[in-house]
């Protein structure tokens, strides 16, 4: 289908306005996401309906801990991203077009079926993840409208790089969004992943004053992003520029793709990390991929207790009533806790 956000420029140039890279495409050729192509000085989306992933996943697994904790969310995904991670977990999929000669796949359907998919698996919310949904986000905007009208709540879990003009297309229907914070200094997002990290930034603080629940990931990477000082500057970015009520995810990074010269993230490095941020003033900070350790459970920011324990992306315990702490009454941040 015809790509939206474009404009068309002399010699059937185009440029995509989607995200950040505002790429000048030529008639012929695809963006960096390798998914929207110029034909004759029209855009278009060659993934729209065409679904790599589709499958129902705890909520917890986005990861998104403080939007109904304990329910089901329906996850969908395209091929294609924005970014060029050298670590990218999904580069299977988020790679192909890049990795297989321009390679286009997945299984076609609407977004009428995607929410009956939702609806028949009692998902409480649809999450646009595994790739970048801001590359299949004609798909995405269809689909997420026509959940929010029937009650279903819409997540992104996105690196944070789309425009100003398809955030404000979304913000309507997006209730929530992890977004990889994937570092804090611009050596690391220009080398590792080919992009910026002032426009992921911005866009967090317009997620936060569009009233979008924003949780916040980071793979420590060792020797790449574990300095304790850049660590800290993160954190004081998270409460200050997002709020203490922000929840921050630190997890553990495995050798993969074409970043397979580093260790697994020690677990000492992930605990000192959450303590950065708790020191930076954040209520909720969680350590991810090391299960076990405790540092998955959600603890009032009034007394201390667990209010939600969890196992993994299992909730083992809650002592919530109402989204306050059943000790001290304190409210607990999010929707639907």
């Amino acid at each position: 289908m015809e790509a939206w956000l474009y404009e068309t420029l002399d010699k059937q140039q185009v440029r995509c306005r989607l995200c950040n890279h505002l790429c000048l495409i030529g008639d012929g050729k695809r963006g960096i996401c390798g998914v929207r192509e110029n034909r004759g000085g029209v855009l278009y989306s060659l993934v729209y309906g065409r679904l790599i992933a589709a499958g129902d996943d705890p909520i917890e697994k986005k990861p998104i801990f403080h939007l109904l904790p304990g329910s089901r969310s329906f996850s969908i995904a395209t091929v294609g991203c924005n970014f060029k991670c050298r670590f990218c977990q999904n580069a299977d999929i988020a790679q192909m077009p890049a990795d297989r000669e321009g390679m286009i796949t997945g299984e076609p359907t609407t977004p009428q079926a995607v929410v009956a998919a939702a609806r028949q698996r009692d998902c409480a919310s649809i999450s646009y993840t595994y790739t970048e949904p801001t590359v299949f986000f004609e798909f995405a905007c269809d689909t997420a409208e026509l959940a929010h009208r029937q009650g279903i709540k819409n997540i992104f879990v996105t690196n944070g790089y789309m425009s100003d003009a398809a955030l404000e297309r979304i913000s309507p229907w997006l209730d929530a969004a992890n977004v990889d914070l994937k570092a804090f200094n611009e050596d690391f997002y220009k080398k590792q992943c080919g992009a910026r990290i002032e426009p992921v930034k911005a866009t967090l603080k317009r997620m936060k004053a569009n009233d979008i629940w924003v949780e916040v990931t980071t793979l420590i990477i060792p020797g790449l992003n574990d300095d304790a000082a850049e660590l800290s500057r993160l954190a004081a970015f998270i409460a200050k520029e997002l709020g203490p009520e922000t929840p921050w995810h630190v997890s553990r990074f495995h050798p993969t793709y074409r970043l397979t010269d580093r260790d697994v993230t020690p677990v000492e490095t992930l605990i000192q990390a959450r303590e950065i941020g708790i020191a930076a003033g954040l209520k909720y900070v969680y350590t991810g991929n090391i299960p076990g350790q405790g540092g998955e459970d959600t603890l009032c920011p009034g007394c201390g207790q667990v209010v939600i324990a969890r196992r993994g992306f299992r909730i083992a315990q809650k002592r919530l009533e109402n989204s306050r702490c059943q000790a001290c009454g304190t409210r607990i941040d999010g929707i639907g806790m």
